[in-house]
């Protein structure tokens, strides 16, 4: 019985994503927000990671599945990874963001604390779209008043030979080397969610 109301009180933080999250292309249980669990574990934080990443999901994927979601697992925190399918699809940087922080208001609104992590394009999108996609992700932060991981590539996508030895052959989704950077990236904002609650 104090099992299982330890349980109860253990914080659940739900990660809404797409590929980069639902581990594409990796052994299951080897993705960052896995390692993220046995980071939380090994440290005794208290906190119960799920997993909500879709492959191919956009920020209007994301935006359509966080209500049931939020009302399935009622999340402490919700880490949203979304963005980089909308870019792909040429989707208007202006409902990417919309989108962004429509999810934001949901899940503060449902008791969450939101952590935003954001992502880039390629450098073959050009100089103004790629600041300007950059530019998304910290507008909605500080619009939203929410915890932001500006790139959860940053010490992958940015060094040099990465696609030779941290991506998966497509060049697209990082492989089970690079997760551990990943995982990295979010950690310290998402153990200060947990901690401060």
């Amino acid at each position: 019985m104090a099992q299982t109301a330890s349980a109860a009180t253990v914080p659940t933080v739900l990660v809404v994503g797409d590929s980069l999250t639902a581990e594409y292309g990796l052994r299951r249980g080897s993705g960052w927000v896995a390692l993220l669990q046995q980071r939380l574990d090994s440290e005794k934080v208290p906190g119960r990671m799920v997993n909500a990443g879709i492959s191919a999901d956009t920020t209007s994927g994301g935006r359509s599945r966080l209500p049931a979601l939020l009302r399935q697992h009622k999340p402490a925190v919700v880490i949203i990874e979304l963005g980089g399918n909308d870019a792909l699809r040429g989707m208007p940087l202006s409902m990417t963001r919309d989108n962004l922080a429509s999810m934001a208001r949901l899940s503060r609104e449902a008791g969450a604390r939101v952590l935003l992590v954001g992502m880039e394009v390629p450098p073959n999108y050009g100089a103004k779209y790629t600041q300007e996609f950059r530019q998304v992700f910290k507008t909605v932060a500080q619009a939203e008043k929410i915890g932001l991981v500006p790139f959860l590539l940053a010490g992958v996508a940015d060094l040099p030979d990465a696609t030779a030895t941290l991506f998966q052959s497509d060049r697209i989704h990082p492989n089970e080397m690079a997760q551990p950077t990943l995982a990295a990236n979010v950690w310290p904002a998402l153990r200060a969610l947990l901690v401060k609650r």
